[in-house]
């Protein structure tokens, strides 16, 4: 084993004995930015292999939360601006999302594992098939329970409110009260009851890769008292020990809550 290696190691494991014993987030939200990047900084031949190689690395990033029994995953796999990019290249990526859903979602080993998937996004911008296999996944997995990993697909945080708050509205108009009705009663609760992730906790520990200090929309309502964390490394190349520096970090917090 050559010498970084074993520093390496060395250091993963003070970074596991450091976090035992320590509160853990019960949901990690992920931004997994910076592919393109990742795929344009290596002479790639295309953005997709970017994506790709961001996409396999998934399986070993739920493999961690599984280690560390955390029952809640949200990944941000396309936002609704993505949506607008070249057509050659939204092809490419709504293909490697079909099949890294399929793969964490309708194969043997997945369902070993007890992952449960599900979706959440502006679904019905998102061609048939692709719908489809979201929701083969979602059925494949329904009765699992030991981690629920939810895929943000046309995903995006003013589209997702508005939706709400559209949903909210129309289910009050159904049962005859009137605009005014609705204003005068209405509270934050109501709202969030109608958003897509509604039944899920809201995310303790926000990380994004790839260095940039923003949201751009991730989880809006949800995040209010969220821990974030940012990371410089690139999607596909975020180490186990980033993402125990990511929990150290947020073990170190101390959450107010608004208080």
């Amino acid at each position: 084993m050559a010498t970084s290696d074993l520093l390496y190691r060395l250091y993963e494991r003070r970074l596991s004995a450091e976090l035992a014993g320590g509160p853990l987030p019960r949901h990690v939200g992920v931004i997994l930015d910076g592919n393109r990047r990742f795929a344009r900084e290596r002479g790639l031949v295309s953005p997709a292999e970017g994506h790709a190689a961001g996409a396999r690395h998934i399986d070993t990033f739920l493999g961690w939360c599984l280690e560390l029994d955390i029952p809640y995953v949200t990944l941000w796999l396309l936002s609704t601006d993505n949506l607008t990019r070249d057509d050659a290249e939204v092809a490419a990526l709504l293909g490697i999302i079909e099949e890294t859903v399929r793969r964490i979602g309708c194969t043997e080993g997945a369902r070993s594992q007890g992952l449960r998937v599900t979706a959440v996004g502006a679904l019905d911008l998102l061609p048939e098939d692709v719908r489809r296999t979201l929701a083969e996944a979602e059925r494949a997995t329904a009765e699992h329970d030991r981690l629920r990993v939810q895929v943000a697909v046309g995903y995006g945080g003013r589209q997702e409110i508005t939706d709400a708050l559209r949903s909210l509205l129309l289910e009050q108009a159904g049962q005859g009260h009137s605009l005014e009705q609705v204003a005068a009663s209405l509270r934050p609760e109501d709202i969030g009851d109608h958003l897509y992730t509604t039944g899920l906790p809201d995310p303790d520990l926000i990380i994004r890769t790839s260095g940039e200090l923003r949201l751009s929309g991730f989880l809006l309502w949800q995040s209010a008292h969220s821990e974030y964390y940012f990371c410089d490394a690139y999607w596909p190349d975020f180490r186990r020990v980033d993402f125990l520096r990511a929990l150290r970090d947020y073990q170190r917090r101390q959450r107010r809550f608004g208080r």
